[in-house]
């Protein structure tokens, strides 16, 4: 790849991003105009004040703009944009009116089937390097997959920063990919994706100053099943599906959990409640923020196990480093746990907010002097290290 092309992929998701940048503050206007505010009335939110939601819109528009200059209109981003548009109205009705939960399932079935009629299909997936062909099949498989990661997406959309957050990761994942197999059609839209994501996070990091709400949520998780499928699936790996499931396998998981468990309680599984992954890390202690970091890092591990399992990275090895990879996302995920999950190593941990923090009983090694050269136990003042 010449340097040209690679400025020229920079140039696009650096435009995407600044434009969603500039864009929030606006859409954050428009929010209150309309009434587009989430109040927090249940235990299931995890703000404390009235936050607007509908900075899904500022995504969207940064994402459209940079796509149409910098990609090319082919049947992908028509499907992207004639899709994502349908899904970005019924996510702004949705964060202003709140709409029932069937009524956006149908929508997004209908906007799935947009991208099926433009040519969107997965067709077949390779299988220990036999080509397994879906037929007719192919149109009910590809419309599952796309309305599966548009609501694993918008569940994931629990904490701030966190669905936005991990859409740019899997978004960069994805390019890396794309990349590999030298498509750079689909690494454009894919590098602009990851700028509007990053473009839009400053706002959406806790405390969040705007929510990007189902609006952002459903439009991203749309626009990543559309590429995934033209990037992914259609590569000519030993198990070509395992790429896009291991890249998607923090949301697929999680709204796989949230499904399986509403059934169990004979719940409808479009019923919301406190009990997904980044919900059961905030109540086991972790504060939004650590839980929205450790989340990051698996989404990142798990990524690079779909780029390492990419063909023509590592040869015949690929499979082994890839599962190498994946051991190391799981004890990531583990340590983490075994040492943020306790107030005291917490906060030794450096990663804590520690103006949220109740004081606590240091190990007897962890002293230090004060600034007057007293001997101290390494407590902390509850307003020490609190975030302006």
């Amino acid at each position: 790849m010449d340097i040209t092309k690679i400025i020229f992929g920079l140039s696009a998701a650096l435009c995407s991003a600044l434009l969603t940048y500039a864009m929030t503050p606006p859409v954050r206007v428009l929010a209150f105009l309309i009434g587009a505010v989430d109040v927090p009335t249940d235990s299931r939110r995890m703000h404390v004040k009235p936050t607007p939601r509908i900075g899904g819109l500022a995504i969207f528009v940064g994402f459209a703009v940079a796509s149409l200059v910098f990609g090319n209109v082919d049947r992908e981003l028509v499907a992207i944009l004639a899709g994502g548009a349908l899904i970005v109205v019924l996510g702004v009705v949705d964060d202003v009116k709140r709409l029932k939960a069937w009524t956006k399932f149908l929508v997004q079935i209908a906007v799935a089937g947009i991208a099926v009629a433009l040519g969107i299909r997965i067709n077949y997936i390779t299988l220990f390097g036999a080509t397994v062909e879906f037929g007719f099949l192919s149109i009910p498989i590809t419309m599952l997959w796309i309305v599966g990661l548009t609501n694993a997406i918008n569940l994931l959309d629990g904490l701030d920063g966190l669905a936005c957050g991990v859409s740019g990761i899997m978004s960069l994942s994805l390019l890396g990919v794309v990349l590999i197999q030298k498509d750079l059609e689909t690494a454009i839209l894919t590098a602009i994706l990851a700028g509007a994501c990053f473009g839009f996070l400053p706002y959406n990091m806790n405390p969040a100053r705007i929510f990007m709400g189902d609006t952002g949520a459903l439009f991203l998780g749309y626009t990543l099943s559309i590429i995934s499928i033209q990037g992914m699936f259609k590569l000519h790996a030993v198990l070509s599906f395992i790429v896009p499931l291991s890249l998607f396998a923090l949301p697929l998981l999680d709204t796989t959990s949230a499904f399986i468990r509403r059934l169990i309680h004979k719940e409808s599984p479009f019923s919301p409640d406190r009990k997904h992954l980044h919900h059961k890390l905030v109540d086991l202690g972790f504060t939004q923020k650590e839980a929205v970091r450790l989340l990051y890092a698996v989404c990142g591990m798990l990524g690079l196990v779909a780029i390492t399992f990419t063909e023509g990275m590592f040869g015949s090895l690929r499979l082994v480093k890839a599962l190498v990879v994946l051991a190391a996302a799981i004890l990531v995920f583990i340590v983490n746990y075994v040492v943020m999950k306790k107030a005291s190593t917490r906060i030794l941990s450096g990663l804590t907010d520690h103006g949220n923090e109740k004081k606590t009983q240091f190990p007897v090694n962890a002293v230090g002097r004060d600034e007057n050269g007293i001997i101290s136990d390494g407590g902390s003042d509850p307003e020490d290290g609190k975030e302006e």
